[in-house]
């Protein structure tokens, strides 16, 4: 691990104009996550943890403050830069999952790929094996409508892994599955984090987020909360629901 952060938040703001009135979505947040961390990111609808999300992943850019992710000062950037760095640096998992319905796990898995310029064997090999990391190999030429919620959840992670990304960073990652299923994915991020991945999870349930080592709570744009956390198994969880 090295000495600089991975992410370097430092006094970041974004304000939006509502009208007459300022909404101060992020005020004033400075934060450090180092490579190999596995972090949530908590707080209740409007306390600024969506913006937040966007600005670590290159998707907006901060009204003030300086945002550095893997030593490039990412606050500054251009939008093709932007762009560049989303697909480099940084590997999304969203709530809907977000697969092309006439395209094949694997023809999903190689997208990013595709748009990094990488040929068609290589991309074939690498889809192949993100695919076989989440446990999916045997189903790489399935439709997205012939698999479950918690399958189309795990195509979408090996798309996010694919490109070897300096963050996986999960939306909501749980938000459109049953409870099992949302316990089998977070085995799944735990089993990605214990592999050396660095994992920020941004949600709004508590259960969900004990499963991170470090979680981060922010209300009204602010964080109010930044601790280590034990992190609940999978088995734990269960057994929770069970009572």
């Amino acid at each position: 691990m090295t000495d600089s952060p991975l992410i370097r938040l430092k006094d970041i703001k974004k304000y939006y104009q509502m009208g007459d009135m300022e909404v101060r979505a992020l005020d004033g947040v400075s934060l450090d996550i180092r490579r190999g961390e596995y972090v949530a990111i908590m707080g209740p609808s409007g306390s600024g943890k969506s913006t937040m999300m966007n600005v670590i992943g290159c998707l907006d850019t901060p009204s003030a403050g300086h945002y550095e992710l893997n030593g490039k000062l990412a606050s500054s950037m251009s939008d093709d830069d932007l762009a560049k760095i989303r697909n480099e640096e940084i590997g999304f998992v969203f709530q809907t999952f977000n697969l092309l319905a006439r395209t094949t796990a694997l023809q999903n898995v190689e997208l990013p790929l595709i748009y990094g310029g990488v040929k068609s064997k290589e991309r074939h090999a690498l889809a192949t094996q993100a695919l076989e990391a989440v446990g999916l190999g045997p189903r790489s030429d399935h439709m997205p409508n012939q698999l479950s919620g918690g399958q189309r959840q795990r195509v979408a992670i090996a798309r996010a892994l694919v490109n070897n990304p300096s963050i996986l960073l999960a939306d909501e990652p749980t938000g459109a599955l049953d409870t099992r299923t949302s316990v089998e994915i977070m085995a799944l991020f735990e089993e990605l984090y214990q592999k050396g991945n660095t994992i920020i999870l941004v949600t709004h349930e508590e259960d969900i987020a004990r499963h991170a080592h470090r979680i981060i709570k922010l209300l009204d744009g602010q964080v109010i909360h930044d601790e280590p956390n034990e992190p609940i198994s999978s088995a734990q969880h269960l057994a929770h629901l069970r009572i």
